[in-house]
């Protein structure tokens, strides 16, 4: 039985209300989850790649400087790459995004160690 046009137009009144209220919810239960990190990742691979790709033809064509920047930009898509990997839960089929703690952080934990030792 098929839903008569006034059911329609109220659920997808309600569809856009959610969309507006929790604009991820859509791209999470369609499965189309697209981060930051997932695409700064893939920017950081297809940098690599163009790099490697340059650094190949600067070997070719005997040209250091153009050699030297090739080698730069694979660097700069490899360190694109490695900061923006997850690594996956054991067990689970969710990866989580392991975050470090800040050089900030770091300094006032051992502010406080420091004045714990007193």
């Amino acid at each position: 039985m098929g839903l008569s046009d006034h059911e329609l137009k109220v659920l997808a009144e309600m569809e856009a209300a959610l969309d507006q209220e929790d604009p991820k919810l859509r791209s999470t239960l369609t499965g189309k989850v697209r981060t930051k990190e997932s695409s700064k990742a893939l920017l950081g691979v297809g940098t690599f790649l163009l790099g490697l790709i340059a650094l190949i033809t600067a070997l070719i064509a005997k040209s250091t400087p153009i050699g030297v920047a090739a080698f730069l930009l694979s660097l700069i898509g490899l360190i694109l790459v490695l900061s923006n990997l997850t690594v996956g839960a054991a067990g689970s089929g969710k990866a989580k995004r392991v975050k470090k703690p800040g050089w900030s952080a770091t300094l006032n934990e051992r502010w406080d160690q420091r004045g714990e030792d007193r």
